[in-house]
């Protein structure tokens, strides 16, 4: 299990969560509902699944090296979801160094 409780001390982050490869949440902590927590985890399971089919044929493409899928983000206006592996975070954009985010999240 991913230690939750560090990465929430990350500046910006507000929640983090842990779930497996069918989206099903294994942990949270943070500002979040339970009910929030499970759908992300849904919807990052989904997103890895996503990422590793579009790295597969990016790898396929061009010859380049795309592969393993390490991470990803989605952005809106005021607060992202960064995810590495099966662990995410939410955070707010204006307080959170992304590097400093994914750093954490890659060395978990």
């Amino acid at each position: 299990m991913a230690d939750l409780k560090k990465l929430l001390e990350i500046k910006g982050v507000f929640a983090a969560g842990e779930f497996d490869d069918k989206g099903n949440l294994l942990a949270f902590e943070g500002d979040i509902s339970e009910e929030e927590a499970a759908m992300a985890a849904k919807m990052c399971a989904a997103n890895n699944a996503m990422g590793e089919m579009q790295t597969d044929g990016y790898t396929a493409f061009s010859g380049q090296e795309w592969t393993p899928l390490k991470g990803w983000a989605i952005a809106g206006p005021k607060y992202s979801v960064c995810v590495a592996g099966n662990v995410g975070v939410f955070v707010k954009n204006g307080e959170a160094s992304f590097n400093e985010v994914f750093n954490a999240l890659l060395s978990k």
